[in-house]
């Protein structure tokens, strides 16, 4: 545990006692949202990306030390461990030292070394490199047996092996790992039979290309390698190598005879054939990891936010998925997002039956008391737009366009599958697209994040660290939400804090079988939901009209007599207190005090109490594009419009103006000042004013300017 607690303190600074707690919280089964949500007495406050960061760093050293063990134990078995090498192997706090420790033990395929070892001449490798002979050449001689015929052989044999002695030194890695770090430089050059292809002017920019390893921007690795990938271009590392050879030359030669010669000659083919390619591979490596961390936390950023998105709320619903030759796919939902009807119109080419369309869109609106329509961004959206607005309600319906990103992989999805059996995939999309407005969250968790579409190079990053982030930005964005229990479909119960996915199938067949939930106390009695379970998942989980209004409230039960305890102190009912800003205002919290629970808590609760199941999320906004703009070509430099932001990278952001291609506002001009956060001046979702500057509309590319 101490040694433990020193490797995660020395990476976040966080206070020890509020480690170590989290540390003893984690070891117990307890998730990230509930340690950050109702443990801030153990933890000192910390919240879910403090505690998240304690997670990753316990990892890693666990995978250390998982490491350590399977390296020590092979270092018994080959008899060659000393009480030395076992400290410095145990004192020993990142991976790449560990290796480099047990480089020279490790057993290797068939080497030129190996080989050589096997000729028997490691007796003279050792001679050469202590220095002291001035007639290797005679000395070579004495061993010529076998495959070795003549002096130049065995020589050549031996400085393989000091070749791979000057490989396993760590001190040389090390300088040489410092020198990339500081001075490497990342230079491309186009495949010839490329450099005319279609395909390949995507990345023209990089044919011929050199730029600091160290300082190369995280997007532009990734396009850098992704057409390495593609096989358009060839990427190359350098350094100084004179620098490199003659830190290393420094380092072993210390004569000037023949010996020297011969490390001289060893030395070099160490360097090219061993250490170099390695190093700069290792390099490379470290450079795509941190581009990826920097890819994956943009992503990350934007599924919060598109998450967090603005519901609507229980309203009910028509939603249309716009088309032209197949037509629009019109469905109506119920406040709670249940599907009550669905029918195609044909408003547009080449049926242009637009008279219909509207008609049949009024009486629908009329006969399901419609109160918001939604219609999905993607082909034929403007245009079906354009027909909504001209239509004269008899009620006040606002009208949304709907992002359809994922909409399709869900339509064809087992989750969507399940839900409607009898509907092929253009009404799922419908209701998809539907249900996206009423809660974005609710209806995005049934999508693999991943085909959600925002973010950079989504698809060349490490899938797997990827798709565990991912994962942890779906579990605290529904658990800073909470969840209806008695409408949540299966997806959307999995993440909630101690639930998973095979209790939320549990819930959601009990629910089928029993009917709603009408208390927390009745979580208990779903199979296999245990104390444990029901400890993390209790306060995320919501019961509307619950005879005990605090379970409609993030207030964990295990604080319910507190609350209880304040209500009848102030000589008022349970549901006098609850709401009641003027009494909660003017409680001593100190009174309520415990061993456990304390004024972090407290204050939560009566935030709770004073706006019980508030959405910490905004309401949704209407927005209207320009009309006047139908297709790139109606875009000129210095037209201010309207638009939305709908993705953010490390470069900038793109904004949708209501066209089928999407502008970018580069980094430099969100802002007169340096950007060092996109997500600073903008967020996804964003209703901005955006100026035009540039418009390419052979390469279907928009320059725009984030207009103040």
């Amino acid at each position: 545990m101490t040694q433990l607690l020193k490797f995660i303190i020395s990476n976040t600074q966080l206070p020890e006692s509020s480690v170590k707690n989290t540390i003893t919280l984690l070891n117990e089964d307890c998730t990230i949202p509930f340690i950050s949500r109702y443990r801030k007495e153990a933890t000192g406050n910390l919240d879910e990306v403090q505690v998240g960061d304690i997670v990753k760093y316990k990892e890693q050293f666990e995978a250390l030390e998982k490491r350590k063990k399977a390296i020590l134990k092979a270092l018994e078995e080959q008899d060659v461990i000393t009480e030395e090498l076992k400290q410095k192997i145990e004192k020993t706090q990142d991976l790449i030292t560990l290796e480099d420790i047990y480089l020279p033990y490790k057993k290797k395929r068939k080497t030129k070394a190996e080989t050589a070892r096997k000729n028997g001449l490691e007796p003279l490798a050792k001679i050469i490199m202590s220095q002291k002979a001035n007639d290797v050449e005679s000395i070579a001689y004495k061993y010529l047996k076998g495959d070795v015929t003549n002096a130049n052989d065995a020589l050549e044999g031996a400085r393989h092996i000091i070749a791979e002695w000057i490989n396993e030194r760590s001190d040389i890695r090390t300088n040489l790992r410092n020198q990339l770090e500081r001075h490497a430089q990342i230079t491309t050059k186009v495949v010839k039979s490329k450099d005319e292809d279609e395909k390949a002017q995507k990345f023209r920019d990089y044919f011929d290309w050199s730029e600091s390893l160290s300082r190369i921007p995280s997007h532009r690795l990734l396009a850098i390698l992704r057409a390495e990938g593609e096989n358009y271009i060839r990427v190359k590392i350098e350094i100084d190598d004179i620098r490199a050879l003659e830190y290393i030359h420094n380092r072993i030669i210390r004569s000037n005879n023949a010996c020297a010669d011969q490390i001289e000659l060893a030395i070099s083919d160490a360097y090219k054939r061993l250490l170099f390619p390695s190093l700069s591979n290792e390099a490379l490596n470290n450079a795509k990891e941190k581009a990826d961390e920097s890819a994956i936390t943009v992503f990350a950023k934007n599924l919060k936010q598109l998450l967090l998105g603005s519901p609507i709320g229980e309203k009910r619903v028509l939603a249309i998925d716009p088309g032209f030759r197949t037509g629009c796919k019109v469905v109506c939902l119920d406040a709670q997002g249940t599907l009550k009807h669905n029918e195609t119109i044909y408003p547009h080419a080449p049926k242009n039956d637009s008279i219909g369309a509207i008609k049949k869109i009024s009486s629908l609106a009329e006969a399901y008391k419609i109160e918001a329509i939604a219609i999905g961004n993607g082909t034929a959206s403007r245009e079906t737009e354009a027909i909504i607005r001209k239509i004269q309600f008899k009620n006040d319906i606002q009208v949304f366009v709907v992002s359809e990103a994922g909409a399709s992989i869900y339509s064809a999805s087992k989750i969507a599958r399940e839900e409607f059996p009898n509907y092929d995939i253009t009404v799922r999309g419908s209701v998809s697209i539907g249900r996206r407005l009423q809660d974005p969250l609710a209806e995005l968790v049934k999508i693999d994040a991943k085909s959600i579409g925002v973010g950079q190079y989504q698809h060349d990053v490490d899938q797997t660290k990827l798709q565990k982030q991912l994962d942890v930005v779906v579990e605290n964005c529904v658990n800073a939400v909470g969840v209806n229990i008695n409408t949540a479909s299966t997806p959307l119960l999995s993440s909630v804090s101690g639930i998973g996915p095979k209790l939320a199938e549990n819930i959601f067949n009990y629910r089928n079988e029993n009917g709603a939930f009408k208390s927390r106390k009745d979580i208990k009695n779903v199979p296999r939901l245990g104390g444990k379970a029901y400890e993390q998942a209790a306060g995320f989980l919501r019961i509307r009209d619950a005879k005990n209004p605090l379970d409609n409230s993030s207030v964990h039960p295990e604080a319910y007599k507190i609350v209880e305890k304040m209500a009848k102190d102030e000589g008022v009912s349970l549901q006098e207190l609850i709401g009641n800003k003027a009494i909660l205002q003017n409680i001593d919290l100190k009174k309520y005090y415990t061993e456990t629970v304390g004024l972090p808590t407290l204050q939560d609760i009566i935030k709770e109490l004073e706006k019980p199941g508030l959405d910490i999320r905004e309401q949704a906004k209407v927005f209207t594009f320009n009309q006047n703009i139908k297709t790139i070509i109606d875009l000129h430099s210095g037209q201010l419009l309207p638009g939305i932001v709908n993705n953010i990278t490390n470069f900038g952001c793109f904004v949708d103006v209501g066209i089928k291609e999407s502008g970018l506002i580069h980094v430099s001009n969100l802002s007169d000042s340096f950007v060092k956060d996109v997500n600073e001046h903008v967020h996804l979702h964003q209703q901005i004013i955006v100026k035009v500057l540039e418009v390419d509309v052979a390469r279907k590319r928009i320059q725009l300017k984030l207009h103040k």
